[in-house]
């Protein structure tokens, strides 16, 4: 769902950049901003699984959570700019 959420927003910010797609005149810049604490949370989240012996599985799914709610908040901030409701990816 990572990957697809994220291909979403890129293909949205995109559009947005050439102005086909409604966004914030701010998009760019939080585009850029928000990254460095996502990773920052999915290391952590990774870290402490790790540290507590977790499967390497477990650490994955914790490294990817906090990655995929962003992705999926961006997702649904977008669409909604564009007057879509309620999607899902």
């Amino acid at each position: 769902m990572l990957a697809l959420e994220a291909q979403a927003v890129v293909g949205m910010r995109l559009l947005g950049m050439s102005g086909a797609w409604p966004v914030g005149k701010n998009e760019n810049r939080k585009m850029l901003s928000e990254k460095p604490p996502a990773f920052s949370k999915a290391a952590t989240a990774a870290a402490r699984k790790a540290a507590s012996g977790a499967r390497p599985d477990q650490v994955l799914s914790a490294a990817v959570k906090p990655l995929a709610q962003t992705a999926r908040a961006n997702r649904k901030r977008l669409a909604a700019k564009a007057g879509f409701r309620g999607t899902k990816a």
